[in-house]
């Protein structure tokens, strides 16, 4: 047996992948045949992220309580939370725009690892470092939505800032992640599926608030952010447009090939899919990958490859121009200069 195909702990994922049929692998030739696909796989990635269990203990209707209200030169922002399982209550703020005449889109922006969570991505900084790194990285997501006449939703993401476990609080430790992916698994759930249900429920409640057009909503983020994005616009069909960033790639060449935290973890998922299959569950509706082309966990010409398979999906939905790979000329963080044209052109006309 050459060397390459040897089972070791360092190709371990790679001759796994080579050998793996992957039985919900885009194989569509028809748009027939890719909604066919998305009608089994998407119940099944469903099953793989817990989401299944989470649903069957939640009511229909998520309550909502309002904690404060804050008027801003250009910006009403609103700090709420939702209770999006039984007892389990989700921080979030909501930006409106002052100028706004009517329903209009909503942006939901979550975030990736960061104590500070949501309030980097509406822009509150606490340090002057904090202000350089938010602007640096245009990491302020949701102030950018509500700038661009957008509704902007920006929640605390599972195991970051107040949804930490109490031990990690205490320590002031970045994030909960580890165990509570642990204690997940238990319950055969996912930390992503988590977070992908709370945004669902998000919707849910910008459905009663007058000022959103519930009809079109976008998600997205960065890193960690990016990874709810993709996996929440492939589960909830009321998502139209889908823009994740610094996340699209392949399992094989990221997840399973570069250290990175533990919520990132799907169990059994590549033994089924890939990462542009998920992707690929979006379509018709809007895609667009942001990508740095030197972003060092999250190899660039795996982007690559992994979006042609996904515009090869597109193109049979006979939908390409709505598939996009947007590159920035640096690494691993969000482009705004290709995230608002491509919400304008899909979000805002859709």
């Amino acid at each position: 047996m050459e060397d390459a195909f040897r089972l070791t702990p360092d190709n371990y994922v790679h001759v796994l992948a080579a050998e793996s049929y992957r039985p919900f692998a885009c194989r569509a030739k028809t748009k027939e045949e890719l909604e066919a696909w998305q009608r089994d796989f998407r119940p099944y990635l469903w099953k793989l992220l817990g989401l299944n269990r989470i649903a069957a203990r939640c009511s229909a209707d998520p309550q909502a309580q309002q904690v404060g209200v804050e008027e801003l030169n250009d910006h009403i922002r609103e700090e709420w939370k939702l209770e999006t399982e039984p007892g389990f209550w989700v921080p979030f703020y909501l930006l409106r725009p002052k100028s706004q005449d009517g329903p209009v889109p909503l942006v939901i922006t979550p975030h990736g690892h960061g104590k500070a969570a949501k309030k980097t991505y509406v822009g509150i900084w606490e340090t002057e470092e904090e202000r350089e790194s938010i602007e640096g990285g245009e990491r302020d997501v949701a102030l950018q939505a509500v700038r661009e006449g957008y509704v902007a939703i920006a929640p605390d993401m599972r195991g970051f800032a107040d949804l930490r476990r109490q031990p990690e609080i205490e320590k002031d430790a970045n994030n909960s992640c580890r165990t509570m992916q642990m204690h997940a698994f238990m319950f055969g759930r996912t930390l992503i599926g988590e977070r992908v249900w709370d945004v669902m429920r998000l919707i849910d409640y910008a459905k009663t608030r007058p000022e959103i057009d519930a009809t079109r909503v976008a998600v997205t983020g960065n890193s960690g952010g990016g990874t709810v994005s993709l996996f929440a616009g492939a589960c909830d069909e009321r998502i139209t447009v889908c823009a994740p960033s610094s996340y699209f790639c392949t399992f094989e060449h990221s997840i399973g090939s570069i250290r990175h935290c533990e919520c990132n973890y799907v169990p059994g998922l590549m033994a089924v899919a890939e990462m542009y299959d998920v992707a690929s569950l979006v379509a018709p509706r809007a895609f667009l990958a942001v990508a740095g082309r030197t972003d060092p966990i999250f190899p660039y010409e795996a982007t690559k490859m992994a979006f042609e398979k996904v515009k090869e999906a597109y193109t049979v939905a006979g939908v390409s121009e709505r598939c996009e790979l947007y590159t920035g000329d640096g690494g691993h963080r969000y482009y705004k200069a290709g995230v608002w044209p491509f919400m304008r052109r899909w979000l805002t006309q859709s």
